[in-house]
């Protein structure tokens, strides 16, 4: 039995339906849960002293692509919108090995813990024909290795160029392959026991890369096995246009005729949906992923949260992938959200207090989570720091709860924690050598891209 006392906090930020922030005072964990929050300082192993530093609940990452750490900032694809890009990506993920999928989920998910993110959600879907039956394990691995608190998804394209659909004949599967491989995954690694470490989802990519059949025998063996549901939609126009040539329905209808709405569904982007498509997202409780920086990038749209969150749809945040983003910094996707609605919605945007919610606990419920995403007593120990008693902070201390949007973080946290363990401390990560692993990662970028 371990115990931790964090003393003395500035100000901790705590999430909890009160939405309380609590001045000079302490957080009491036991083994990997909150204890005790309030001015008492109960006997501890270990005690941080947390004076100036400001306390939140540890960010929840709901939609991501780490495969793609490996393929950041390239040239080539900076000014191309979504199809032409995946178009010119895929040639390169076509050379993806266990060993490649290992390393960038170590960097992308390292970097992540750097800046306050506690709980990483994956969507891998590309498997080349060769030697790719251990990728979501070699994830996991690199989660267990961290010391992160990850949900895997078991991803998927069925529809190769030859039948209609956008990637290469040689990154799809057979339905049968992936359900056998979505079966085997649910087995052994998905844990939906409190404060679980570990979890899975069923995760076909997205309208233009697999079949009908695939999402609905998806859809039907996640419910059988009591795990989520996660795809990309209606992220572009070119998204629409296909879904409506293909199928004669908008992807929102297309999904609801595969069974693929409720409160175990969520979608990444969500940026063309309609008035009648949003209330018919909150009347069933489907989720959306907010990605912010790449649907920037991407020049794919800006999707509709103010209204969103009006109705009732469930909205988390995401970083989306590495290289739509180029970076795995939910802190940096806070400020970035808080930003563009404010630029685009005025005084009906969501406050920088909203959108820490929807990295905290908004992503917490697109997860199905209600043991993480707050400080409360009885709540998964998960959280990181902020040193306010530094230059950039001079004069911020006004509104902890809104600093994350309107001043922004822009150096790694003091700490992470998670499960009740210092993972990041000074803004290091303690559990592998990160020099190590860059000059690892860094070889394998060269060896991938040629």
């Amino acid at each position: 039995m371990t115990t931790m006392l964090i003393k003395n906090a500035k100000a901790i930020v705590t999430l909890d339906k009160e939405d309380r922030v609590l001045a000079s005072q302490n957080i009491f964990i036991r083994d990997n849960r909150i204890e005790y929050l309030g001015p008492d300082s109960p006997v501890a192993a270990e005690v941080i002293d947390a004076a100036g530093m400001f306390v939140y609940p540890g960010l929840i990452n709901t939609h991501h692509h780490l495969y793609q750490t490996f393929t950041r900032n390239l040239p080539q694809v900076q000014n191309l919108e979504l199809f032409p890009w995946l178009c010119a990506l895929y040639e390169i993920w076509r050379g993806l090995t266990p060993e490649i999928v290992y390393y960038s989920a170590i960097v992308g998910m390292g970097e992540l813990m750097k800046y306050g993110c506690t709980t990483c959600f994956d969507h891998h879907y590309v498997f080349p024909k060769l030697n790719s039956q251990q990728f979501i394990d070699q994830q996991f691995a690199a989660a267990g290795q961290l010391g992160i608190r990850f949900h895997a998804s078991r991803g998927s394209m069925s529809r190769g160029k030859s039948s209609g659909g956008l990637p290469p004949d040689e990154l799809v599967q057979t339905v049968d392959e992936i359900l056998k491989d979505s079966e085997r995954l649910v087995a052994e690694y998905h844990d939906n026991s409190r404060y679980s470490m570990r979890q899975v989802a069923l995760a076909p990519c997205s309208p233009f890369s697999v079949t009908s059949d695939l999402m609905k025998e998806t859809a039907a063996l996640a419910r059988a096995k009591k795990v989520r549901l996660h795809t990309h939609l209606a992220e572009t126009k070119d998204e629409e246009e296909y879904c409506q040539q293909k199928f004669n329905l908008r992807p929102l209808a297309y999904m609801e005729s595969l069974n693929w709405v409720g409160s175990d569904v969520w979608f990444a982007h969500g940026i063309h949906f309609n008035e009648a498509e949003l209330k018919l997202l909150a009347a069933t409780k489907t989720g959306v992923a907010h990605c912010p920086v790449s649907n920037q990038k991407l020049s794919s749209g800006i999707a509709q949260i103010p209204r969103m969150l009006e109705l009732g749809v469930p909205v988390g945040l995401a970083v989306d992938g590495s290289a739509s983003n180029d970076g795995s910094n939910l802190l940096g996707e806070i400020r970035t959200a808080f930003l563009l609605h404010r630029l685009h919605a005025s005084a009906q945007a969501p406050t920088g207090y909203d959108i820490l919610k929807l990295a905290t606990t908004g992503s917490a419920t697109l997860l199905g989570r209600d043991d993480i995403g707050s400080l409360e007593v009885g709540k998964a120990a998960d959280l990181f720091m902020i040193n306010g008693n530094t230059l950039e902070y001079v004069g911020a201390q006004f509104d902890p709860k809104s600093l994350l949007a309107t001043v922004g973080v822009f150096r790694p946290a003091a700490y992470t924690i998670i499960n009740g363990k210092v993972v990041v401390k000074d803004g290091r990560l303690c559990t592998i050598d990160e020099e190590k692993i860059t000059a690892q990662a860094n070889a394998l970028v060269n060896k991938l891209i040629g």
